[in-house]
């Protein structure tokens, strides 16, 4: 994330990306990808039929049956949202707060963006009644709501949605006529898959939503763009997938054939890529858990990070000491421990919450390491928390906090 200009706070160029591993490359993944580097071409628009078969099989494993008709990818998650608003037109609707780049992909389409609150619980998906409630508001203001984004496993807030809230959150969409994207980026990076239950609103939906997965989640290095989406078994399933080629092709958002080869061996998930896959889940949780307990410690708040390699802090109760350092609201609060921890701290404004509210995520890879070797050595150290970097990556960022007690 690059640092704010004080005559452009907000621009979209200013925005945090999604967090990133921090990790080396998988070899066996480079090795993939160096052997198809003298292909010249893209995929064809929506993607070749290699990597459509290996997303097919990839949801096959978990649950969702497809077939490569029902399958499109793109060079990544931000053009195949796009398309995807493009082509299912209406309103659009998502939790508060909502991964950053949501918000401005709906209003670059010139469509109005209604966020609404969700449970106390978890984030992600938006409070059944506040979204009934939300509809029948933008309806009664001669507004068109026809879409709902939202992500079982969240960024920014970490969390993992309960199967039931999940089930009420999308039968009361589809009771008001709305079609469902499921972002699901994240939902293979669980800190506790044998505890933790994920329900795709895809298993009890089938007909009314299309999921969407960001390779880049758990599979392969974000500077490979790759993404691919889902959609419903149905005529109308079928209609929006053309149309959503239709914007891919306008758009040029194709998959280079290198990445393409790459990321259709990730998706068949050999025995190396899971294994990797896991390990890095396993060293993000241990450090979101640290991090969490610094947070803690200091007065501040936080769910219990569920997912991903974030976490998503409320500094309100410690509103009166940051008021002190001259911090009132999130920008400020976002400069002032960009600065202080020396890595970007986004503010929780960027992701649809108040400007007033003292809301961060903080990412793990900044603490992973500085060099290659030093993430190398995170990766596959026993006990990360104890190397030297990382200790005292965590004694920074708790000493931070505490100095707001």
């Amino acid at each position: 994330m690059q640092r704010t200009a004080p005559e452009g706070r907000g621009p979209v160029r200013y925005g945090p990306a999604a967090p990133e591993p921090g990790l080396p490359v998988l070899p066996e993944l480079a090795e993939v990808l160096a052997a198809a580097a003298g292909r010249a071409h893209g995929e064809p628009p929506g993607g070749g039929p290699e990597l459509r078969e290996a997303a097919v099989g990839y949801w096959w494993r978990r649950g969702l049956r497809s077939r490569p008709a029902e399958v499109a990818a793109a060079s990544g998650a931000q053009p195949l949202l796009f398309a995807l608003i493009g082509a299912y037109g209406g309103d659009v609707l998502m939790p508060r707060p909502c991964p950053a780049w949501w918000t401005p992909q709906v209003r670059l389409l010139g469509r109005p963006a209604y966020h609404v609150p969700t449970p106390a619980e978890c984030g992600g998906v938006p409070d059944p009644y506040a979204l009934l409630e939300t509809v029948r508001r933008v309806r009664a203001e001669g507004g068109e709501p026809r879409l709902l984004l939202l992500s079982v496993a969240d960024d920014p807030t970490a969390t993992v949605a309960p199967p039931e809230t999940v089930r009420e959150a999308c039968e009361a969409a589809v009771g008001e006529g709305l079609h469902i994207i499921s972002d699901e980026t994240w939902r293979d990076t669980l800190h506790r898959p044998h505890e933790t239950v994920l329900l795709s609103p895809a298993e009890m939906c089938p007909g009314d939503v299309t999921v969407i997965t960001d390779l880049a989640g758990s599979l392969t290095p974000a500077s490979w763009p790759v993404a691919v989406a889902r959609f419903p078994p149905s005529d109308q399933g079928v209609a929006r997938r053309a149309r959503t080629l239709d914007i891919l092709t306008a758009l040029g958002a194709v998959v280079a054939e290198p990445v393409a080869a790459a990321a259709a061996h990730a998706l068949g998930e050999p025995a190396p890529v899971t294994a990797r896959a896991a390990q890095a889940t396993a060293l993000h949780a241990s450090v979101a858990a640290a991090m969490h307990r610094a947070v803690l410690t200091s007065g501040a708040l936080a769910r219990p990070p569920q997912a991903g390699r974030h976490l998503y802090v409320d500094l309100g109760p410690l509103r009166a000491r940051l008021a002190e350092r001259g911090v009132s609201d999130s920008m400020e609060l976002e400069d002032y421990l960009t600065d202080r921890l020396g890595a970007p701290v986004p503010g929780g404004h960027r992701f649809g919450d108040e400007l007033g509210a003292l809301r961060v995520r903080l990412a793990t890879g900044p603490l992973l390491g500085a060099t290659p070797q030093q993430r190398q050595e995170s990766l596959t150290s026993p006990a990360p928390l104890e190397l030297p970097h990382v200790a005292e990556a965590l004694s920074i960022l708790g000493t931070a906090f505490d100095e707001l007690r």
